[in-house]
């Protein structure tokens, strides 16, 4: 009677096993299942060369784009690669169709090339989005001559 007592309950584990890991794969299955319903952020570009600038030359660029989705798409934060570089968004909700922009500001008075990275975090099909940003600043005096 022991042995079949001990058969039994290695049967019970193996099959609860087998549920967890069962539950386990179609929960991740299912957040990697796109929501077709979702916001879709479209941007006119994804990278913005400065190309060659001065020292402490303006910094500010804007990245264009469009919720080209069926939901509303509201951002929650967006998070730079370094703080030489800040963004500036508006924390009211794109609706689909609608068109928005995030302002970068890259810090000029560094000198020598540079590229840096924005993650959009939102509620879009992607939700996180990689922007670029690169150019090189120049030294004043070198750009002078």
């Amino acid at each position: 009677m022991e042995f079949s007592m001990n058969t039994l309950q290695l049967v019970k584990s193996k099959f609860l096993l087998i549920i967890c890991l069962f539950a386990y794969a179609t929960s991740f299955s299912q957040e990697l299942t796109p929501n077709a319903n979702a916001g879709i952020l479209s941007f006119k570009t994804e990278e913005i060369n400065y190309g060659k600038i001065q020292q402490n030359e303006n910094g500010e660029r804007t990245f264009t784009f469009t919720n080209t989705g069926k939901s509303p798409i509201a951002i929650s934060t967006i998070k730079t690669s370094c703080g030489c570089t800040v963004p500036a968004y508006s924390k009211i909700p794109v609706l689909p169709g609608e068109t928005s922009e995030i302002k970068v500001k890259y810090a000029t008075n560094r000198i020598g090339a540079f590229s840096k990275t924005i993650t959009v975090i939102s509620n879009a099909s992607e939700s996180n989005k990689t922007l670029r940003i690169k150019g090189e600043v120049l030294n004043l005096e070198v750009a002078q001559n």
